[in-house]
């Protein structure tokens, strides 16, 4: 089967997912949750979708428990979007890759606010505009105030 095929059935079915989720899922558990990508099987029977959990472990695994059990739901929506003889079986995976990014933004914040300042940097140059306001206009006698 052709690639682009498959990332636009991996498109409809990321973006169904996500919306319905986020719209028409009325099941307590399932919080706090964002679709990051889908991915196909080439025969399109099979279909992994990422989700990024936010939260502690338990509620993570509460998440994914619940989505678990929603999945054949899910499963008639994207049936409604796809018009190809199957429509691919849904699992749901942990993506941990927006937690990871965010704790290497953290660690890198404290390293930097740790060291502070290197002295190779060039300093913070502050604004001197205000003593340049009185030089830059003309003097009242000068040139440009004279009638001609």
């Amino acid at each position: 089967m052709k690639s682009h095929r498959l990332a636009r059935i991996s498109e409809v079915v990321r973006e169904t997912v996500a919306t319905s989720i986020l719209f028409d899922l009325k099941d307590p558990r399932v919080k706090n949750v964002t679709v990051t990508r889908a991915e196909v099987s080439g025969d399109l029977q099979h279909a992994k979708v990422f989700v990024s959990v936010m939260g502690s472990e338990k509620e993570q695994q509460l998440t994914m428990h619940g989505l678990k059990s929603s999945a054949g739901y899910l499963q008639t929506k994207v049936a409604d979007k796809l018009t190809t003889r199957f429509v691919p079986h849904i699992t749901f995976v942990v993506d941990e890759g927006v937690k990871k990014s965010i704790e290497i933004a953290r660690l890198i914040r404290e390293a930097n606010e740790l060291n502070g300042p290197k002295p190779d940097e060039p300093a913070a140059v502050e604004d001197e505009d205000e003593d340049d306001s009185e030089t830059d206009t003309p003097p009242a006698d000068g040139p440009a105030s004279r009638p001609g």
